[in-house]
């Protein structure tokens, strides 16, 4: 297989993400259904976490297995463990660290707008405008979107690390000549992709907040571009010390995800909706692998 066919699988495979972003921009949703898709986000995020650490522990399995019958060391059984846990702390603990700053920051910049407003209402008095009251500081960037934009961004993230990975096994199987394996591993990937996408908007819909096509379709660069950059790369070379990395900090920071989204669900109730959503969730996520495996992936 060319170079620009497996690259336009990893783009196949990726660019479906981008089939239930547009759930976001939809108007008027039900609060009821805003709760069951937070908790079908939650059941599809629960499959992937299982997904990426499953296939992150393969490499310190087979060392151990290697260790036991004697045929291999300790070292790369340390190592790869090393690595394992890492990751999952680094995932997880840059996003508790980064969310925490954002947090920060902007209640920071509000309470300095909040003085500054009062100091100039006391200065300039009602019905007036100087100079002065546009030095107020705004809050810019990530720290000023709201809560469920970044937490959607987060999701994305995640995804988009755990894509990647996927992005490594497309190109190594066409790298190495499995062209029926690196189909079927395009079509299931494509299947996992275009659930993830509710995964991203959900927060968004939890709350109400209907983004522009410009915020949805970052997201899906995000979540979903990783794919082929994975498959680009996946072709050139294969490093299982690579592929733990990735994995595990896509691990990281969807177990952060699904904390998040877990304090949503609970906060709007229907709790019924939150067990049927997640087990559906679920459900889709194992029947999407099931295409994949069926491949002998």
């Amino acid at each position: 297989m060319s170079e620009s066919q497996t690259l336009l699988l990893g783009f196949i495979a990726g660019v479906t993400i981008l089939i239930g972003l547009p759930l976001g921009r939809v108007r008027s949703v039900k609060p009821g259904t805003r709760q069951f898709l937070n908790a079908l986000a939650i059941g599809i995020l629960i499959f992937l976490l299982w997904d990426v650490l499953v296939h992150a522990f393969e490499p310190v399995d087979i060392a151990l297995g290697k260790l036991h019958d004697g045929s291999g060391g300790a070292a790369p059984v340390a190592g790869y463990a090393a690595l394992f846990f890492l990751g999952i702390t680094v995932g997880l603990g840059s996003l508790v660290l980064y969310e925490g700053w954002l947090g920060s920051r902007a209640r920071a910049v509000a309470s300095s707008s909040s003085s500054a407003s009062s100091a100039s209402s006391r200065r300039f008095g009602p019905g007036t405008m100087a100079p002065e009251e546009l030095a107020v500081p705004r809050t810019r960037g990530i720290s000023g979107w709201p809560a469920a934009r970044r937490l959607s961004l987060l999701i994305a993230i995640g995804i988009g690390l755990h894509n990647f990975g996927e992005g490594l096994a497309i190109g190594g199987s066409a790298a190495a000549g499995e062209i029926g394996l690196a189909t079927v591993l395009v079509i299931g990937f494509a299947l996992h992709n275009g659930t993830e996408g509710f995964g991203i908007v959900a927060p968004l819909a939890a709350e109400g907040d209907r983004p522009s096509w410009g915020f949805l379709l970052l997201m899906g660069l995000i979540g979903g571009g990783p794919t082929f950059v994975g498959t680009a790369v996946g072709r050139q070379f294969t490093s299982d010390a690579m592929s733990v990395i990735f994995l595990t900090l896509a691990a990281g920071s969807i177990l952060y995800v699904v904390i998040q989204l877990l304090g949503v669900a609970h906060k709007n109730g229907r709790k019924e909706l939150i067990y049927w959503g997640v087990l559906l969730g679920l459900c889709a996520g194992f029947v999407t692998d099931m295409v994949v495996t069926a491949g002998g992936a």
